[in-house]
């Protein structure tokens, strides 16, 4: 489809489920990153809020660019933060306060892929979850708020097999409305709205009301870096990261002296620790993730329903897994 096309689509993901259910409250998801400013940029007149999850273990700058692109937009900013810190999570601190490993610790050392679950869940979701608690007070069903993001099937493999431009989750309303949108979407949208004028542009490019902001951290890293649990990292992310964000990657480099003189294996961020095999299902916020948690293998439904042939669905996943 075209972009115009994609653009109508992703307002009729947005209209069906406002049609569909009593929603109090639209926010969009704002990491400060390439995919999560478009949406936010496209959808900037609809929503009533944006909210910035401030892990505390992200780079400053992007947060400092969500603050002053939504102040630009002149709208309201949730920017909200993680009860327990990461370095509490590496060193062991925080101990879970239900089920059946209540008192024992939800985490110990750096994660690697096997504790992105974690991770996602205290620094990112935690937040999120009571964010809808406080607008959606004793409502329950009755009232149901929407979060926008920016998950898109063409990012990753998984992302195609997983993402659902609907999900919903109790009185939380997940929607994905630029899923459907593919790399070439995303740079023709990028170059309709950018500033290109001949001139010397504002911060975040925001020449025109209907400019669309550049994070440079996206410039330089070629992500938000609004979290760096480690989680997923590249080879060598620490020593690029330090290289244009000294600040950010100081604390990371203070926490592995902490956590080696405590005596953890897992003690150097970005590593997979030792002995770690599993890759646990990740968060629907983290564009690197493999797996999303809680959402259907959309293959799987597909073979089912006889869309495509188990040779087929076999074929697709034997190409994920390699």
């Amino acid at each position: 489809m075209t972009l115009d096309e994609a653009i109508a689509r992703s307002f009729a993901i947005v209209d069906r489920v406002l049609a569909a259910f009593p929603v109090v409250a639209t926010v969009g998801l704002f990491s400060g990153g390439n995919d999560s400013v478009i949406v936010n940029h496209l959808f900037r007149r609809r929503v009533d809020a944006i909210a910035h999850v401030n892990t505390g273990t992200g780079i400053q700058e992007t947060t400092h660019h969500v603050r002053d692109v939504v102040d630009a937009w002149r709208l309201p900013l949730h920017e909200l933060h993680p009860r327990h810190s990461y370095r509490d999570l590496v060193l062991g601190n925080v101990l879970s306060t239900r089920g059946k490993n209540i008192g024992r610790q939800v985490w110990k050392g750096f994660p690697g892929p096997a504790g992105h679950s974690v991770m996602y869940r205290r620094l990112k979701d935690e937040p999120l979850q009571r964010l809808r608690g406080q607008i959606i007070g004793r409502q329950g069903r009755s009232r149901n708020v929407v979060y926008l993001g920016g998950m898109r099937w063409a990012e990753t493999d998984r992302r195609f097999r997983n993402a659902e431009e609907v999900d919903r989750e109790g009185s939380l309303i997940w929607v994905s409305p630029i899923v459907h949108w593919t790399d070439a979407h995303m740079r023709e949208y990028r170059d309709r709205h950018r500033c290109t004028l001949p001139h010397k542009h504002t911060h975040h490019m925001l020449c025109t009301p209907d400019a669309l902001p550049l994070n440079e951290v996206t410039v330089h890293l070629h992500m938000s870096g609004e979290c760096l649990c480690g989680a997923f990292a590249k080879p060598n992310e620490l020593d690029e990261i330090e290289f244009f964000y000294p600040h950010a990657a100081k604390p990371l480099r203070e926490l592995e002296r902490e956590a080696e003189a405590a005596g953890l294996s897992a003690c150097k961020w970005g590593q997979r620790p030792p002995g770690s095999r599993r890759r646990r299902p990740a968060g629907r916020l983290c564009a690197k993730c493999d797996g999303i948690e809680g959402q259907a293998d959309l293959l799987a439904e597909w073979r089912d329903t006889g869309l495509i042939t188990p040779n087929q669905f076999d074929t697709f996943t034997r190409q994920t897994a390699a």
